[in-house]
């Protein structure tokens, strides 16, 4: 398994090297601007640790320099921040992922009084479901490569932005034209939260601590997920189906605005970039009197051709395509996440036929996947311990693939619910079955969304948000 994992980062670094990423290739380029007044001295993410100095790194390069004093230094690398720090810097993307999973399953209790207000089908209706999902599908392969190579910071405010106005289309439009339109552009928003929070935790935390934080986020999808839908039902009744969206409209305003003002740059190569940047304001000169510059190894890829930047915004796809487990771990969550929309969509229709509930009662159901997901949480965060008594000879997630002995029991609890749920939803049983069917569903689900995301963050490390 060790070689396994070997051979996915041999074949990461070709593909460095194919988009111009490789120190090698950066040191050749360098060589050839470098004048003779500079000295160019690279710094790897070595710098951005507590114990790094400037003087001990120019002496164990060679450089000749008289005696300095290192600067007061903000720019640390984000595994070394405070728990208070993180905890602030997440603030904003769990909001904003909750959001995103909350606008997925909030559009399907509209069913009743779009469909009525445009004479549509139940197979239009749902098209905006599923243009939704386009969004999500497709933004992040672009999105992702941005963000780990130009930062986390303005890919999130800008997608808040996107997602801002196009819940606001869903709700002042007055055609089923505009209103799929909004949706697509909602889901091309949305996405970045629901896909690229995972990658903002993997920046934040190693391994060893991830499972936590990872299991929060994978619940706030989850539940968030169940909200949208058991809040609508009531807004529709009450206020009519545009303060859904309106509603959604102002919370993502205010996320957004969180955003702006808390989230902090996790990425630490974006951090590694900055810090060259202001020590460039610090003249140091070697005892020969020539300048020292300092550069990170990534400097040149911000200048690249554009046919290596449409590669670099291919690679999520060749990942896809070339890393056999990517693919699999994909197509698990994939069918996993399919499931629970197609779930969504057929609650209301189960309910108002089989047991005559109403808008409110119909949405109460969702209560049953928010049960399932946080029970769900509390077995995850059991698996550590587990793991401890059951194999007490290994260290507890020393690799990724321990990441999946929790899922590959808990997931069947997936079609053990769905059998469950088409066998008990008829008028001659209690509607009580058909939800703890319901429940089960969730768990399983919840079980394979965690597990995929925890996994390919161990594995792919810096590339997590892209795979």
């Amino acid at each position: 398994m060790i070689q396994e994992h070997c051979q996915i980062h041999e074949r990461l670094q070709v593909e460095e090297k194919v988009l111009g990423l490789s120190p090698e290739i950066l040191s050749q380029k360098s060589s050839s601007t470098k004048t003779l007044s500079e000295i160019r001295v690279p710094l790897g993410l070595e710098a951005l640790e507590h114990s790094f100095s400037i003087s001990q790194h120019l002496r164990s390069v060679a450089v000749d320099v008289s005696t300095i004093h290192d600067a007061a230094d903000k720019f640390l690398s984000p595994f070394s921040w405070s728990g208070r720090k993180k905890t602030i810097t997440l603030l904003g993307p769990f909001m904003a992922s909750t959001l995103a999973a909350y606008a997925a399953g909030a559009y399907a209790l509209a069913s009743e009084p779009l469909r009525a207000k445009w004479d549509i089908s139940d197979t239009l209706f749902n098209i905006g479901i599923s243009l939704f999902v386009v969004g999500f599908a497709f933004t992040p392969m672009i999105l992702a490569p941005i963000s780990e190579t130009h930062g986390r910071y303005w890919t999130f405010v800008g997608s808040g932005v996107v997602f801002f106005l196009g819940t606001l289309g869903c709700a002042v439009t007055e055609s089923y034209a505009g209103m799929m339109i909004s949706r697509l552009i909602t889901g091309n928003g949305a996405a970045v939260f629901a896909t690229l929070t995972g990658g903002v935790v993997s920046d934040l935390y190693r391994k060893e601590d991830r499972n936590t934080p990872m299991a929060l986020y994978s619940m706030t999808i989850m539940i968030s997920a169940s909200l949208g839908p058991l809040i609508s039902g009531s807004v529709v009744d009450l206020l009519g189906w545009r303060w859904i969206f309106f509603i959604q409209a102002i919370a993502i305003g205010i996320t957004t605005t969180t955003l702006f003002f808390l989230f902090e740059e996790t990425r630490s190569n974006v951090l590694l970039r900055r810090k060259c940047f202001a020590l460039k304001t610090i003249p140091i000169k070697t005892s020969a009197g020539k300048l020292i510059k300092f550069a990170p190894a990534m400097e040149e890829h911000l200048n690249i051709e554009v046919s290596i930047v449409w590669r670099g915004f291919s690679f999520p796809l060749r990942l896809l395509l070339k890393e056999p487990i990517v693919f699999c771990m994909s197509l698990w969550v994939s069918f996993a996440w399919a499931i629970m929309y197609m779930q969504f969509s057929s609650i209301g229709l189960v309910f108002r036929s089989v047991y005559d509930f109403g808008n409110a009662k119909a949405g109460a159901v969702y209560t049953a996947t928010i049960v399932g997901s946080i029970v769900g949480i509390g077995l995850s965060l059991l698996q550590e311990p587990v793991i401890k008594r059951v194999l007490p000879q290994k260290k507890p997630l020393s690799t990724p693939e321990q990441r999946l002995l929790s899922p590959c029991i808990q997931s069947i609890l997936l079609p053990i619910g769905l059998f469950w749920f088409f066998m008990t939803a008829r008028p001659g049983i209690s509607w009580v079955c058909p939800c703890i069917a319901l429940g089960a569903c969730s768990m399983g689900i919840f079980s394979i969304y965690l597990a995929v995301f925890n996994y390919l963050a161990d594995t792919y490390h810096g590339y997590a948000s892209s795979a």
